[in-house]
């Protein structure tokens, strides 16, 4: 009779501990599937086009890059010592015009890149949207930078490199260079800034599109500006909501788990 009720209990904890493991996991797909792919797939664009319309646009204006510390493009390894060597010696307005132009350059290349991240987010197919959903904070960015990143690049290069020519960076760092190379005991150093600036100014925008994609999953006031974002990202809310709930639970069987020992204890203490 023992036996039988002991194995009663076990079997009665094993059904508590997993009821709100399968709760979430039986909810989830329904509240997935009540939408669809296309859909979800449709607001995960609209969050990354977002991004680009209210932290991208940013970017162009004067100082976007410079006064952004997000993004705020500082000088490659390899040419840190030059600027290092150069305040040294007392040329700090050439070495601050230095890093100066290079923002400049990033902030004008985005105005013209803008429309190839848009076209780049247009033509990205979702293969798991619903997955992607899920993840958090910036899945849907993630998502973009792995699939678009090559191509991106290619496209950019010329525009960062014609940009770095109109702000007439590429003069100043010849300057730099050249002033720093005539240095005696330095050794030369030359640097490839056309590429340096594409990947910094590529980094910049996906981080400002992550950062949107973070306030519209977070549901900051006014981020889910239209029905679609609201529609399906409270499908993000409903699922951390079950998964919330069952952590909760299980930290309350734990806690009920833990009482009914100490309690099991006490009793074979007092009985002997």
């Amino acid at each position: 009779m023992k036996k039988n009720i002991q194995a009663a209990l076990l079997v009665s904890l094993l059904t508590l501990a997993t009821a709100p493991e399968a709760l979430y996991a039986q909810n989830t797909p329904s509240i997935l599937n009540s939408i669809g792919q296309d859909k979800i797939a449709e607001a995960l664009k609209e969050a990354l086009n977002k991004g680009i319309t209210q932290k991208v646009s940013a970017l162009t204006l004067k100082d976007g890059f410079y006064k952004n510390e997000m993004v705020k493009i500082l000088l490659p390894q390899q040419v840190q010592k030059i600027d290092q060597t150069l305040r040294n010696m007392g040329m700090e307005s050439l070495a601050d015009q230095g890093i100066l132009v290079l923002n400049r350059a990033a902030e004008t290349a985005v105005k013209q890149a803008i429309p190839i991240f848009v076209e780049a987010i247009k033509g990205i197919s979702f293969q798991d949207a619903a997955n992607i959903l899920l993840q958090s904070p910036n899945g849907a960015t993630e998502y973009l930078q792995q699939n678009t990143s090559e191509a991106l690049y290619l496209e950019l290069t010329p525009v960062i490199q014609e940009s770095l020519q109109n702000v007439g960076a590429d003069k100043i760092w010849t300057n730099i260079f050249n002033t720093y190379n005539t240095l005696p005991l330095v050794t030369p150093v030359t640097t490839d800034l056309t590429q340096y600036v594409t990947e910094q100014t590529m980094q910049g925008v996906f981080t400002m599109i992550a950062q949107e994609e973070a306030e519209i999953r977070e549901n900051l006031p006014g981020a889910r500006s239209n029905s679609i974002l609201k529609e399906v990202f409270a499908i993000q809310d409903n699922t951390e909501n079950l998964s919330n709930d069952k952590v909760s639970t299980q930290k309350k069987e734990e806690k009920n788990e833990k009482t009914s020992i100490l309690r099991n204890l006490l009793y074979k203490k007092q009985k002997n």
